[in-house]
């Protein structure tokens, strides 16, 4: 009997990246960002709350600069290795089941955090903790890049990082509120419970990537159900034909390795994008690990410490925020503005005699500059490589960018150590804007020309079939 006999119409071919470029932002996609928001949240809890506990750990464990430092440390270290395998596992298995993976581990590993005897016991669990959180940024972006058109993926982006940011600023009031009464172990128990209670319901909604499926060649009944999710009336069946034909599929069919990453046009973009990660990520950690403890030796109270943190951390999201339409529209160029001018306030604040008082605003606007411009790394990491390899690159990018946050924290230390004063910090600091500002002057020009970091102009969209049959 015929297709038309049996009322099923016949295959179609269905362009999966037209059907993206051409949706207007709808439920599914709000579904999709309100989920990857809540995960990031969780994560940047975890990740930034190790500092506001760390004046506790100096009080309880009696742990000294250079010891909090490796603990810094170590978080940091983990979540390179994290986003690098976990990368992997999203380019191999799909983001969905590792997105899941990563939020049940970074749950887990928190809570048991909290029985930590001492801190050689502390560092080994950070360091378990730190893998798991690493790999979860990189899987949600390249999630939330391959569902939204290419005219909103940064402010996209943007928006599911500002979960991260302030689950960073919650962590300082939360701290306060609950380690003076119940010890700094409440912290990590409430953090890793909210995380797994996160779990199931990643399990009941969270999609895995059309596009990814496409190139992969798999779940055509998946794909279907998420194309008809972003267009109704499409009328996706399993049995039609998908394609992406923005990428070549063939790609997917190669084993990774790093060299891809630096093939053809990729190979100053990475370089250059690895470049101004590691200024950005050496500066936004720096910030976070030892603000607190900085301003506490500058002459500021524990609470006010936080409190600086937590209200720059806001406005980094603001900063971040203000940047994205410009990112969608102008590229790594729009964020260099950012560094340009977080430079020469930390150059002011380590140099100049300033009062407390001005101590507090200057801190507030550069660290508002720094988180800015990490907010714009997070947002362009994914955009220049195609799905097949996108959770790899944006992997290895915020991997490498693991560096500088190594770096920073354990330099930190060893100079509190030797009792260098606490404003000439903010000198050596400074640099590290300097770094990321060129690097993104450079990778504007070197990724104007690259396909893989463009959206598809209009008119070069290849519409699928149905546009011109009707399904009977």
């Amino acid at each position: 009997m015929t297709a038309t006999a049996l009322n099923v119409s016949p295959p179609i071919t269905i362009d999966v990246t037209a059907v993206i470029e051409r949706q207007r932002i709808n439920r599914f996609v709000i579904r999709l960002v309100l989920l990857s928001w809540a995960v990031t949240f969780l994560d940047g809890f975890d990740m930034l709350v190790i500092s506001f506990v760390a004046p506790y750990l100096r009080d309880g464990f009696g742990a000294d600069a250079i010891s909090l430092g490796e603990l810094f440390a170590t978080g940091v270290f983990g979540a390179m290795l994290g986003g690098i395998a976990f990368g992997w596992l999203g380019d191999r298995h799909g983001r969905r089941p590792i997105i899941i993976a990563s939020v049940a581990a970074f749950g887990a590993t928190g809570m048991v955090m909290a029985f930590a005897p001492d801190m050689q016991a502390l560092l080994l669990l950070r360091f378990l903790n730190g893998v798991a959180l690493g790999g979860l940024m990189p899987l949600a972006w390249a999630l939330n890049i391959e569902y939204v058109p290419g005219r909103y993926r940064a402010t996209v982006v943007t928006i599911i990082m500002m979960g991260y940011t302030l689950g960073g600023v919650v962590a300082g009031p939360v701290t306060v509120w609950l380690a003076p009464h119940h010890g700094w172990q409440s912290v990590f128990l409430l953090a890793g419970a909210a995380t797994l209670l996160l779990v199931p319901l990643l399990m009941a909604l969270l999609p895995e990537s059309a596009r990814y499926l496409t190139v992969k060649g798999r779940a055509p009944e998946k794909i279907a159900s998420a194309l008809n999710a972003l267009e109704p009336g499409l009328d996706a069946q399993a049995q039609d034909r998908f394609v992406v034909a923005d990428e070549m599929a063939a790609s997917a069919k190669q084993d990774f390795r790093i060299a891809t990453l630096f093939q053809g046009d990729l190979r100053p973009i990475t370089s250059l994008l690895w470049l101004a990660y590691i200024g950005s990520s050496m500066a936004v950690y720096f910030k976070s690990n030892w603000g607190p403890i900085i301003f506490e030796d500058v002459g500021f109270t524990r609470t006010q410490a936080a409190m600086i943190m937590s209200v720059s951390s806001i406005g980094g999201s603001i900063a971040g925020l203000a940047l994205m339409r410009f990112t969608d529209r102008f590229g790594p160029i729009a964020i260099a503005l950012y560094p340009m001018l977080a430079a020469p306030l930390l150059l002011f604040m380590g140099l100049a005699p300033v009062s407390l008082q001005g101590l507090a605003v200057f801190s507030l606007l550069s660290m508002a500059m720094i988180s800015g411009t990490h907010f714009g790394m997070h947002s362009i990491a994914g955009l220049f490589y195609p799905s097949a390899i996108r959770a790899n690159g944006a992997g290895w990018a915020t991997s490498i960018a693991k560096i500088g946050s190594i770096f920073a924290p354990l330099l930190g230390g060893y100079l509190l150590a030797v009792h260098m004063p606490p404003r000439l910090l903010f000198v050596l600091l400074a640099v590290t804007p300097l770094l990321s500002a060129v690097s993104l002057i450079l990778l504007a020009r070197v990724g104007r020309g690259s396909a893989a970091s463009n959206p598809i102009p209009p008119e070069n969209v290849v519409l699928p079939a149905h546009a011109a049959t009707t399904k009977p």
